[in-house]
């Protein structure tokens, strides 16, 4: 984070997206928009189609001209509105950026993203300043994995954990009615924190989830079928939430030991989410070893990033906030740096301006007291942090309660 003299730039604003869309990261790109119009400095607010790429092809939308009533209705519209991009600048890709920019006269960029993102702000950052370019850069989180460091949550996550914790509870209600075992994949790569809001599922004493496996604990899988068998011998049914990125000991992802031919993306990132594999092998594994035969897996993949109408109300206004936040800094303050995202109470955020290098490229990991002594199931501390993030009128599910009436032939079928 750096303070400059005061002085007003005069010039152009530029916000990208990048990264995984989610269902609020319009909030923050409107935010941006329309907290930046509102200075007489800025010239214009250019929007970046496709994140870094859209830059380097100087493919802009001049979001000065978009309407406020327009923007207000693409901020409640899932999924990156500017679209997205999963490459990753080199020091090449970074110098056509700010070649651009500089051309452009962009003197504030606003990049909306993940860690990845963080990193590629801290980059154009340093070429201006090299370049002795007077230029403001401000990264704002997003993701749905909430693995930023020194954010209490990051904007998107919220949303997703909505959805998680919704769809098990479904599969509570379809696993009690049909008993057998069923097993849910959910994304997270290195950090447990959207699979563990599975957890929020469960009411009643016999609700799942009654498994919970995260890639911040090694999964061992006889350790895992034992588990299974425990929970299945008790209450005839077992429901089970794993992350995608379950690793054994060694720190191997599960997934790369079924695969033969290991893809990465630009970011050197081994892709979890585009196969059922992992939901298969598990399934297959209880199947054969236990002999259960009613075992079951989905894999949610995309599903939880950006689906419509399962949006957190909370994440909705913090989204917003953070993008109107980061103009703030840049504009008012003459600020370059890191959003982040503090908790203060139950339940209020506050934000402040973390330095660049804090944040980019590092990962968050759930803490210890979120994770239960057996690694297989979070704490109530983890639900207590996680339940004001997921937003009004979430809902739960109701039993019958009715007592049994009394048999008369006494017969079991």
């Amino acid at each position: 984070m750096k303070v400059y003299e005061e002085s007003k730039l005069h010039g152009k604003v530029l916000v990208a997206q990048g990264g995984g869309p989610t269902a609020v990261i319009n909030q923050s790109m409107a935010g941006v928009v329309l907290e930046s119009r509102k200075f007489p400095q800025v010239t214009r607010v250019y929007g970046a189609i496709n994140g870094v790429k859209g830059i380097v092809n100087e493919d802009f939308l001049d979001l000065t001209q978009e309407t406020t009533h327009n923007l207000e209705q693409v901020a409640v519209t899932p999924s990156s509105a500017l679209l997205s991009t999963r490459e990753k600048p080199d020091e090449k890709y970074c110098d056509a950026m700010f070649e651009v920019m500089r051309a452009h006269d962009v003197r504030y960029f606003f990049y909306i993203g993940g860690n990845d993102s963080s990193d590629t702000v801290r980059i154009i950052n340093e070429r201006a300043e090299n370049a002795h370019y007077d230029f403001r850069a401000i990264h704002i989180p997003k993701t749905i994995d909430n693995d930023l460091v020194l954010n209490d949550h990051t904007p998107g996550y919220g949303s997703a954990a909505r959805f998680v914790a919704q769809a098990f509870i479904g599969a509570n209600l379809d696993n009690r009615a049909l008993p057998g075992v069923y097993i849910g994949v959910v994304m997270g790569r290195h950090a447990g924190f959207l699979t563990a809001a599975a957890s929020i599922a469960q009411k009643y004493p016999t609700d799942g989830p009654h498994l919970i496996y995260l890639p911040e604990r090694a999964f061992d899988m006889e350790q895992f079928l034992l588990d299974v068998k425990k929970t299945y011998d008790r209450l005839g049914c077992c429901v089970i939430a794993v992350s995608e990125g379950i690793q054994d000991k060694d720190g191997t992802p599960i997934m790369t030991k079924l695969m033969s031919c290991v893809e990465k993306d630009a970011h050197g990132n081994v892709q979890l989410s585009g196969t059922g594999m992992l939901g298969d092998l598990l399934a297959e594994e209880i199947k054969n070893k236990l002999k259960i035969s009613r075992v079951r897996s989905d894999t949610f993949g995309y599903l939880q990033r950006s689906f419509f109408g399962c949006v957190s109300d909370v994440d909705q206004h913090e989204a917003r906030e953070v993008g109107e936040r980061a103009v703030q800094y840049a504009l008012w303050h003459n600020m370059d740096g890191s959003v982040v995202m503090e908790r203060t109470g139950f339940y209020s955020v506050d934000y402040r301006l973390a330095p660049l290098a804090d944040v980019a490229g590092k990962t968050r990991h759930m803490p210890d007291e979120f994770i239960n002594s057996a690694g297989n199931h979070v704490t109530d501390a983890f639900k207590f942090y996680l339940r004001p993030l997921l937003g009004s009128g979430l809902g739960s599910a109701t039993h019958l309660r009715a007592p049994k009436a009394e048999k008369i032939l006494k017969k079991n079928i």
